[in-house]
């Protein structure tokens, strides 16, 4: 009998250096590498580099118009209406964030094995444990202004594994959801840390993708098929995983990730 895969296999590269590796999650052993976490700290010292290379850059002048502020405040009666419950994202997410998880497709049922997922929250020290540095993401994440995670999993057939995170962020005027988001999917083309491709858009994203890894075979052990998307909007960062012993379509993660989506 083929034995399902633990973890990884002996020899395999690791990351460069400040990558961090989300730890295998369930029987199929997922083996997925987490983006560099030298991602944005890096282009931003890259930055920094290019511009010291460069000619000053004259400073325009300090005076200025002045400003059209109104001279008084608006009467009430002619305040713009707030936008409907049903096109306003902010009363969405600033309810139970966990309604907000795509409903459970059809086959599919609660995964109780994993234990992180408690009433559909999943701790910020429970989320940054499932990568190898967690020290380092947790610490990101607090500097990042994580607020709450919602999260969910689910199992279909034998080996079959689903997990959803809705991991969002206090409002501002960063943009720690996209950064996040752009942190997962910097390494993805890599081929030993990520699905070896660029993936595809997601439809209805402005930088969303979704990513069908290349089968994981070896001999003695069972495939591995797995599939992931990530996305943001507004200050809410969204991860997908799938996994299995069978083939992964994209349509699989394409309809979830888009279902998902349509949410937020």
């Amino acid at each position: 009998m083929p034995r399902l895969e633990e973890g990884p296999v002996e020899g395999e590269s690791a990351p460069d250096s400040g990558a961090v590796r989300r730890r295998p999650r369930g029987r199929t052993a997922l083996i997925v590498a987490v983006a560099a976490v030298l991602g944005i700290a890096g282009g931003t010292a890259v930055g920094y580099g290019v511009q010291a290379e460069r000619a000053p850059t004259p400073l325009g002048a300090l005076s200025q118009p002045a400003l059209a502020y109104p001279a008084k405040a608006l009467k009430a009666d002619r305040l713009p209406d707030p936008l409907p419950a049903g096109q306003d994202r902010r009363v969405r997410t600033d309810g139970d964030l966990r309604k907000l998880i795509v409903p459970r497709p059809a086959g599919w049922s609660e995964d109780k094995d994993v234990t992180s997922v408690q009433d559909g929250w999943v701790e910020v020290e429970d989320y940054a444990l499932g990568f190898e540095r967690e020290d380092v993401m947790f610490g990101r994440l607090l500097e990042s202004g994580v607020r709450r995670i919602a999260a969910t999993a689910w199992k279909k057939g034998e080996y079959g594994t689903a997990d959803i995170a809705l991991v969002q962020f206090a409002s501002g005027t960063e943009t720690p959801a996209a950064d996040h988001a752009e942190d997962q999917r910097l390494y993805m083309p890599d081929k030993d840390h990520g699905a070896g491709n660029n993936g595809d858009a997601i439809k209805g994203s402005l930088n969303g993708r979704y990513y069908v890894y290349k089968a994981d075979l070896k001999p003695g052990y069972l495939p591995i098929y797995q599939a992931r998307a990530i996305f943001d909007r507004g200050e809410v960062m969204v991860d997908i995983h799938l996994s299995d012993t069978r083939p992964i379509s994209k349509k699989d993660i394409r309809t979830l990730a888009e279902r998902q989506l349509e949410r937020l």
